[in-house]
């Protein structure tokens, strides 16, 4: 089970911009590769400076993901802004496979989650309980007993092998933001 971590990839100034930058967005529903066991999230629209900014980041990690993962990566798909209310979550799920209406979704090799804030379990002063990301065993096992929880810290960034099962439990109260994107290899 291969998670790659890296903490203050983006600083708390930085998070508390991107953070306002999705409070002034339009939201509407998160779409889905595929249904799973459900989802609860709002994909918020933010200004190119926002996008801009998170995706450079992301772009400057790109060697250094892909040494840890062994592949040689390519592009991204494009960075979604995801926030969960208290409520939301995201069932288990994979994020590759083949759609006809989703093409770019077969060539997703790594996903990426940038958390833009902190659960009270990572930090006391943390916005939201609950929230975690579990990633599961591996792409050819399935959900397997042994997982990984990863609690959102603001500013860490973590990536998985796009075909591993993982979901977000449950945010019990506050607001879990983050932002989500693939490298393809």
């Amino acid at each position: 089970m291969d998670v790659f971590t890296l903490d203050e990839v983006l600083d708390a100034d930085r998070c508390r911009w991107v953070r306002a930058a999705m409070d002034a967005g339009a939201g509407g529903q998160a779409q889905v590769l595929s249904d799973g066991d459900g989802r609860v999230a709002i994909d918020v629209d933010v200004s190119d400076d926002v996008i801009d900014l998170v995706e450079s980041r992301l772009d400057a990690q790109r060697d250094r993901i892909g040494a840890f993962f062994r592949m040689t990566l390519q592009g991204r798909e494009g960075a979604g802004f995801l926030r969960y209310e208290a409520g939301g979550f995201y069932g288990p799920h994979v994020d590759r496979a083949e759609m006809p209406s989703w093409p770019d979704a077969s060539r997703r090799a790594i996903t990426i989650v940038l958390f833009l804030n902190s659960s009270r379990e990572a930090e006391a002063t943390g916005d939201f309980g609950g929230g975690c990301l579990r990633v599961f065993g591996s792409c050819r096992s399935g959900l397997a007993e042994s997982h990984i929880d990863v609690v959102p810290k603001a500013g860490m960034l973590v990536a998985f092998l796009s075909c591993a099962p993982h979901e977000v439990t449950l945010v019990v109260d506050g607001r879990r933001d983050a932002v989500v994107d693939w490298f393809y290899s």
